[in-house]
């Protein structure tokens, strides 16, 4: 017997949001300025570069002083190697691209092969540590698909407030013994566990804005999962999604929705509430 109505599924996709993305989506500041401060004091040693006509002076110089200093320089073409990242030096070998920082020689190679001897030399750039917090920020985009989960968590999360529903958060199955032997070796955390009287409510959230296979997964493995966890009394798993994403993958969505009876969007989580409450 089917979870949901042909009808209810309908309506479940008309209510579908294009987006979560509020204004503090696209760029985490607070982690970029902690980024930049953490390397602040090398930038500023390595601004003596910027107007300098004899690189290789200036180079020696700061060598001198403190050669660590240039162990940041990777970040100045918006890399984070992290001693992983690999280049051909000009003598075409690959190497790993921290190593042309161990000497002055090298130094001499990153700035030359990568263009930034003229960039300082013209002063395109003036202030390092302005410039960098600019890189920071343009990778700071890699980010954003992670913080629409969490933006969906923290929605959902001041909903449960707003009704004053009392909950937790990343809550493993190995806590109920019940559930690991339905899940077997399927060890899983659960973004929220809200208990009543009544039941333990095991919850997912997420929310897609774009399709990708990683729909398809979802789908499926929660179209597992919860009739394995509804099968234990007391314990009931709930789905709360959302995002037009999803339009791309509707048939695995209702193939899921037809499995699992508890499965909200934004528009009606709001019944969700009046069930707990």
């Amino acid at each position: 017997m089917k979870a949901h109505t042909e009808e209810q599924f309908s309506t479940f996709i008309s209510q579908l949001k294009e987006t979560n993305q509020t204004l503090d989506f696209f760029c985490d500041f607070n982690k970029i300025s902690q980024n930049v401060n953490n390397i602040k004091l090398s930038l500023c040693m390595l601004n003596s570069l910027i107007g300098a006509n004899d690189m290789r002076k200036a180079v020696e110089t700061i060598w001198q002083r403190d050669k660590s200093a240039f162990n940041v320089m990777d970040i100045l073409i918006a890399v984070r190697s992290e001693g992983q990242k690999k280049v051909i030096d000009s003598l075409g070998n690959c190497i790993v691209l921290d190593t042309l920082f161990e000497s002055v020689d090298g130094v001499i190679e990153y700035l030359d092969n990568t263009g930034l001897t003229e960039i300082f030399q013209q002063q395109k750039i003036k202030d390092l540590v302005d410039y960098v917090f600019g890189i920071e920020t343009g990778l700071d985009t890699n980010a954003r698909k992670n913080r629409s989960g969490h933006i969906m968590e923290d929605t959902v999360a001041k909903i449960f407030d707003a009704n004053e529903v009392k909950y937790r958060t990343e809550v493993y199955s190995t806590e109920w013994p019940s559930i690991t032997e339905v899940l077997g070796d399927d060890e899983k955390r659960f973004d929220f566990v809200v208990e009543t009287p009544q039941k333990k409510y095991l919850i997912e959230v997420n929310f897609y804005s774009g399709g990708g296979s990683k729909l398809n997964e979802v789908a499926r493995s929660y179209s597992d999962i919860a009739p394995k966890i509804n099968s234990v009394d007391g314990f009931e798993f709930v789905w709360i999604t959302d995002g037009i994403g999803w339009k791309s993958a509707r048939n695995k969505l209702q193939e899921a929705y037809n499995i699992i009876p508890s499965v909200y969007n934004l528009t009606d989580i709001q019944s969700f509430m009046a069930k707990l409450i």
